[in-house]
């Protein structure tokens, strides 16, 4: 469990002393495809590390209609924010596949915080990558057309979860259409026009739970 912990970047910092220790207070949990952790608007006690599997958090509107804001991959933390603040859930979490995480109580996560300078300021770097990245968002929204937005959401995916050979990079994608729609910014009929062209064009291959980008055909 060492070596799992030592993967995740919040905890790159720290001995293996300091990690034994994480493991002596967290809970260790094995979640089902599908599950939800917390809704969004729920009052935050948990934080969470994910050792193993995919999470979406997503929001809902009043008419129902999901958005899906992020993905959460092995080596990520996520959950955080409402208990710095103390206000309700921003999101819903819930599972893509089988999922492992460590589980820390509000109490023990603050109590890492004034305990381990490292893991503040990986928190802190994390905030302001989620701002960042929000700031982009909205840029692209504003500024760029459908097509555009999707396939920068897919280079996004692979450069953060693609593993690359040669001119091929392999993402694991445990995201539907409708999903990867949401991420994007665009209605799922335009992400099946830009996959269908990218795959004519031999940029893209799908296969189950994973499609591969070509870097070679990407740039031609």
């Amino acid at each position: 469990m060492i070596e799992w912990l030592k993967k995740v970047s919040l905890f790159d910092n720290l001995d293996d002393d300091q990690l034994t220790h994480i493991l002596t207070i967290a809970h260790r949990r094995s979640i089902s495809p599908g599950s939800i952790l917390f809704h969004e608007k729920d009052m935050g006690t948990t934080f969470y590390v994910v050792l193993s599997g995919s999470i979406k958090l997503f929001t809902k509107s009043n008419t129902g209609e999901e958005k899906v804001l992020s993905l959460v991959n092995s080596g990520e933390s996520f959950g955080e924010l409402s208990l710095l603040d103390g206000r309700p859930r921003s999101a819903t979490a819930q599972t893509l596949e089988m999922t492992n995480v460590l589980e820390l109580s509000s109490d023990q996560f603050m109590d890492l915080l004034q305990t381990h300078f490292d893991i503040t300021r990986g928190i802190l770097a994390e905030l302001c990558r989620r701002l960042r990245q929000t700031n982009d968002h909205v840029n692209d929204l504003t500024f760029l057309d459908g097509r555009t937005r999707v396939l920068k959401n897919l280079i996004t995916l692979a450069n953060k979860n693609g593993k690359r050979d040669g001119n091929l990079i392999s993402i694991h994608m445990s995201l539907n259409y409708d999903e990867l729609a949401q991420m994007a910014g665009v209605t799922k009929a335009v992400l099946t026009e830009v996959i269908r062209e990218l795959e004519t064009r031999g940029v893209l291959q799908f296969g189950i739970n994973e499609y591969k980008l070509n870097l070679l055909k990407l740039r031609g």
